[in-house]
This record gives structure tokens, C-alpha cells and sequence, in this order.
């Protein structure tokens, strides 16, 4: 829960189901509370964050979790939009996904990421890191 008392709004953009679930469940088992919102791909990220569509009474989230490897429009270019986007910039985001290459770490940091964790194989390890980002975003940081 944010110092104001109210859930952590999150948005996961993420195609892959396996995780989720593994994601939903991490949260599920968290002491904060919080409210997951998930999209499965980057189009539907942009229209969630610019409140268009069907997303039109979509929350602003208080971080987003951002996969790269999105069908339609890619995490980096979803980035790139929110950091150009007045409205979106301020915006924390956590890039969360299976890519280790140097390139994908260097241009989400250039697109000014937040942060950039390679998404643990082990259920166990994504379970905590998922739990970890939760914590940090909510205790530590300050927004």
C-alpha cells in the first residue's frame, strides 16, 4: 500500500500467460496491497496508458512492468512513446523479460528505463524478483 493508503496500481505488458499468472500470484502473496492491470501486447499498452478505447477509465498506474519482446508494437517502442509523452514520461518503469543481450539492456536504457531485469527461468527466483520490484517500487522509492 502507498503512504496515502491506497493499492499500488500496476500495469504488467506482457503476451506471455505463463507469466502472468507466476506474476499474479507473487502479487497475490505480497503484503501490499495492489491491483494488477495487464495487457498483452504493446498497442493495447499505449491505448491503456493514453486512456483510449476500451481503456478510456483505465487508472494511471504507479509503475508499469514492461516485456519486451511484445506482439504489434514492441516494449522498446512503448518505452520510447512514454518517455515522449508529457503525460507519461514521469512514469516508472521496470523492463521485465527474458532478453540478457547487451543491445536490448543498453537501448531500454537509453529510452530511459527505470530498471532492467532478465526474467529468472527458476519459478521460484521469478516469484521473489517480482516480489522484490513490488517491494522497491512501494517502500523504497520515492515518486
Amino acid at each position: 500500500m502507498k503512504e496515502n493508503g491506497r493499492p499500488i496500481e500496476m500495469l504488467l505488458v506482457e503476451d506471455n500467460e505463463a507469466d502472468i499468472r507466476l506474476t499474479e500470484i507473487a502479487l497475490q502473496q505480497s503484503k501490499l496491497e495492489n491491483r494488477l492491470h495487464v495487457v498483452r501486447d504493446g498497442e493495447q499498452a499505449l491505448e491503456f496508458l493514453k486512456r483510449e478505447g476500451e481503456y478510456a477509465d483505465a487508472v494511471r498506474p504507479d509503475l508499469i512492468l514492461l516485456d519486451l519482446n511484445l506482439p504489434k508494437v514492441t516494449g522498446a517502442e512503448v518505452l520510447k512513446e512514454i518517455r515522449e509523452t508529457s503525460s507519461l514520461k514521469s512514469l516508472p518503469v521496470v523492463v521485465l523479460t527474458t532478453s540478457d543481450a547487451d543491445k536490448d539492456i543498453y537501448e531500454s536504457y537509453e529510452l530511459q528505463a527505470n530498471c532492467y531485469i532478465t526474467k529468472p527461468v527458476d519459478l521460484r527466483k521469478f516469484m521473489g524478483v517480482v516480489e522484490m520490484i513490488e517491494d522497491f517500487w512501494a517502500r523504497v522509492s520515492k515518486s
